[in-house]
Formats: structure tokens, sequence, C-alpha cells
């Protein structure tokens, strides 16, 4: 079997010996690392050379918390993020319209509240530029959607509609909807009608999109976080396509919704436990469950131990009465629990349920996880790491472009410990970073970028937030490639570069280390190699 010997730029390997002068790969993993005299001898007779010409090989990205097949049809809708104005928005909405004018509804995603007036959008504001179809719009953060009047009466929503547990249809003065949709309104009424709506070769679609996105962008592991059958069935067939395999390692919690009955939400685990001991392919596995305890900041449904700037508070769409049996469950048969939990009360709630498990069911291995910790109260971090409990934050959230809305909901000291990364490592506490794409870019760089300075890559007009809270760069690859591959347990076989282990790993064309962070925002991938087969190349090496 041939090696390869790759060298001639910087190698960052994200172990106990973080530079290295070559690496050499082989199909069965990384042979060596370390200097050329022992890459030459490690490479054995005729060994292939790749220069690197002054380039930066790394491991290969975990992006440690996604949604891979609302990301592929996120990539196929109107993208609103950079849309900074309700004006802009609605002239996206109607070149989307205009370009495709036998389309049955209009699907748009990315939008941010403060890009509305008063940061209240309706379901009027859609209708001057798009009425005659429906149109759906995810917020950025995925926890809301915006409809239009069309949609609305598409999806039957009227005044006598309910709100369902652990959401709310936004209503107007006089009681009538006013096209906004929160936590779980939106999950129930869009998200499953149109999820009824596609077929499955438009999710086939959407799934190609991401495995190429992720190869183009140096990812060779992914953590989904929300998924169920039919996610399950488009990776199968995506897996099958290539003859049982895929180009970046997915490990998937599946999700379970509160019911609001025990018996129900048991039996959704129960269907977890079934899954994991039968999907378990080095390609795809499921490895626990997802629970959402809470909303987001931005749409003042977290759930905080104090009121937000308005008054308001928001209650856990999961009490610790409803969450602990089934933490416990999960915990005692083996499987990952991943908790969202933005607000403090919501992750008091994930840590008071996981410190019962542990009581309940003994000392055994367990890496469970808290999903965004976007604002914990002060001890939070050490709590976590006497529990074993993995941070999972995404820097990309704190992008400073995003973040006045976050801060004026808060509108208090509490606003000076947003993302507080640093806390966690100081405290011992496994650190995972990711993109929690769609409801942020999915490119793992310009994530890098915002981590190592806490400014912008969406706009550098923007002054950084927080900067004492930004991480050495090689720290936050670190947590981006080793940290997230071992928080689905998978530390002992990929995310470093050392021999043994897995080779899955990027190349791209800047060294950010010598040109400064700011390259990380120009800088490309120029190949990926995952399991010592290369699953993208730009043809520059």
């Amino acid at each position: 079997m041939t090696a390869t010997i790759y060298t001639g730029g910087r190698i960052f390997t994200a172990g106990a010996e973080p530079w290295a002068e070559a690496l050499v790969v082989a199909a069965d993993g990384v042979l060596f690392a370390g200097d050329a005299e022992g890459a030459r001898a490690a490479a054995g007779a005729d060994p292939a050379i790749v220069d690197l010409g002054g380039r930066l090989l790394l491991p290969g990205f975990t992006d440690a918390h996604t949604h891979l097949v609302m990301m592929g049809e996120a990539l196929g809708r109107v993208g609103l993020t950079d849309a900074r104005t309700l004006a802009d928005i609605q002239e996206r909405l109607r070149a989307a319209r205009a370009a495709q004018p036998d389309a049955a509804r209009v699907l748009g995603r990315g939008w941010l509240f403060d890009s509305v007036p008063g940061g209240r959008p309706t379901a009027a504001m859609i209708d001057a530029a798009v009425a005659d179809v429906p149109v759906y719009l995810d917020a950025n953060d995925y926890h809301s959607c915006w409809a239009n009047s069309a949609a609305l009466a598409e999806l039957g929503i009227t005044r006598d509609t309910p709100d369902p547990l652990g959401g709310r249809i936004g209503r107007d003065a006089d009681g009538e909807p006013d096209g906004m949709l929160y936590e779980t309104a939106a999950q129930t009424h869009v998200w499953a009608f149109l999820a009824a709506e596609t077929d499955d070769a438009a999710r086939d679609a959407a799934v190609e999109r991401t495995l190429a996105a992720y190869a183009a962008t140096g990812v060779t592991g992914a953590v989904d976080m929300a998924f169920d059958d039919l996610g399950l069935a488009a990776f199968q067939r995506a897996a099958e396509r290539r003859g049982g395999h895929l180009p970046v390692r997915v490990a998937a919690h599946w999700f379970v919704e509160n019911t609001g009955d025990e018996a129900a939400n048991l039996g959704q685990v129960a269907r977890a436990v079934e899954l994991a001991e039968t999907v378990r392919s080095p390609w795809l596995r499921i490895v626990g469950i997802k629970l959402v305890i809470d909303g987001v900041i931005d749409a003042c449904t977290a759930a905080m131990r104090h009121p937000y700037s308005n008054g308001s508070n928001a209650e856990p769409i999961w009490s610790l009465a409803d969450i602990t049996p089934v933490v416990a469950a999960a915990d005692a048969a083996g499987l990952q629990v991943a908790l969202h939990a933005i607000g403090d009360l919501a992750s008091g709630i994930a840590l008071d349920a996981l410190e019962h498990a542990a009581e309940a069911n003994g000392d055994r291995p367990r890496r469970h996880r808290i999903e965004h910790l976007e604002y914990a109260s002060p001890g939070t971090a050490e709590r976590m790491a006497r529990l074993g409990v993995t941070a999972s934050m995404q820097p990309v959230h704190a992008d400073p472009a995003i973040f006045d809305n976050w801060a004026a909901m808060l509108g208090d000291e509490r606003v000076d410990r947003a993302f507080a990364w640093p806390e966690y490592v100081d405290a011992g506490a496994l650190l995972a970073f990711s993109t929690d794409a769609p409801t942020a870019p999915h490119e793992a760089l310009p994530n890098m970028y915002i981590a190592a300075t806490r400014r912008s890559a969406l706009d550098d007009s923007f002054a950084p937030r927080h900067p004492q809270f930004a991480l050495p760069l090689a720290q936050a690859l670190g947590h981006a490639t080793r940290d997230a591959a071992a928080s689905v347990g998978d530390g002992a076989t990929r995310g470093r570069l050392e021999a043994g282990l897995a080779a899955d790993f990027a190349i791209i064309d800047a060294d950010p280390f010598a040109d400064g962070p700011e390259s990380l925002l120009t800088a490309q991938v120029v190949r990926t190699v995952m399991a010592g087969e290369t699953r993208y190349d730009a043809g520059v090496l």
C-alpha cells in the first residue's frame, strides 16, 4: 500500500505535539506525524509526495452541532441574514417570486429580528411583497417562523387555534394571528406541514447539497441534532448510492418531543435505543437523544432566571419533572443526552436532570452535553466539569453583526458574560465548537475567525464584542477538531493527526498563524481527505 507524505507547510495536529514538519498517511490511517526524517522512514519505499507550498494542513473539522437535512434545504432557499432592512427583505422576496413564478411557495431563511421595524414582524409586511402564494421565512435561529397571510390560511391557523405545548402563535391586539410562530408552534405547524409536502427526491437533493458543502469546507464529521425517520432514511439512501459509505462521518441524536405524557416521551427514548443498536456503521450512527429545554434570547423564548428587559420571561419547554425520567432512561440505556439550553434557568434544569441520572444509574461511562449555553449563571462551567458534561457552543452565534438585539433583550449585566468560552476551558469542561447550521453559515473557517477575535465575519465595520473571551487560534481549532470529535466519543480514533488515528484532514490555501486570523475570512479549502480518501480537491496541489 503506497503511503503519501505531506510536507512543505505548517501541519497542525491538535495532538500532544501540536506541530509537525510532515504527515504520512495511507488508506488505513495516519502512519506518522513529526519530523521529515521520521516521515521518510515511516513511509517506506516510493511514497507519493505532496508539497503543501506553505499552506496549512489540519485535522478535518467536526461540526459538533448541526442539522443536516435542514442545512441542505436552507442552501436552496432565499438567504436573508444580510438583508438588514425590511425593504431589503421584501425586495428579495419579490425577486424570488419573479424568478420562480410557478412555484407553489416562497421559502426563505436567516432573517434577523433587528432587521424588522421594532423587531415585530407581521404577515402584512410580507404580503406587501408577495401575497399570491404562501411565504414561510425561518428566523436566523430557526426557533421562529414568519409567515404571510396566504401561509396562515394554508396552515389553517385562525384566532381559535390554540398555542401548542412549548410554543406560541403571535397575535395582534384583536387576537388575530399576526404571522409569527414561535418555538413548537413553528415546528408543529410549519415544519411538519412542509415536511409532508416534501418528497424523497427533494430530501435527497438537500442531503447531497449538505455533503458537497461540507466536503468543500474541510468538514469530515458532523453531529446532527434533530434526526427523525425522514432524515435517517435520506442519509441511508445517500450511503446506499455510495456503496454503503458517506463522505462525512455522521453521528446523530434522535429528536425527542415533549408530548406532556411521560409514557409517550419514554417511548421516544425506546425508539432511539433501538436505532442506536441497529444504525451503527462507521459512517452513520445514532448516538443519543436531543431535548430542547428552551428557546432563544433574541425572541425572548429562552428560559431565564430573571426577566428580559421588557419584563417578560419564558417557561421552559421541558420542566424538571418532565425531563428527569427521560434523561434517566436514556442514560441508563447508554445513550448520549444532548440538551438545548440557552438561558440560565434552562441550563440549571439540564444539569439537575443529568445529576439525577448519574445518582440513579450509578458510576458508568457517560459523556452528556449541553448545547449553546449563550448565557449561563456563574458556577455552571465548574458544575459541568464535575459531571463530565460537554459544553457544545457556536462561535458564529457571537458574531457582533447579529449581537445587538441579543444584548438588548437582556439589557443588563448579563450581557457582559455572553458566550463566555474561556470559563469552560478554565473549569476543565470539554468545549466543542460547531456552527449550528443552518441557523448560521456552515463554513468552518469564518467560525474560527470569530472564535479567535470576537470580531464579525459578516460585517467588519462592527467592533469586537467581549474580546476578553477570544481564544488563541490553535486552541479554537482544537475545540473544532479534536474536542468536537471527542464530544461524541471519537477522541481515541479521530480528531487529531497522530499515528494510528483516522486520516481525516483538510488543507487550506493560507496560513493564518503566519498571515493573521483575518486570512481565515478569505481562505479556501483546497483538499479534504476522509478515511484516507480525497473527498474534495480544488486541483491546486
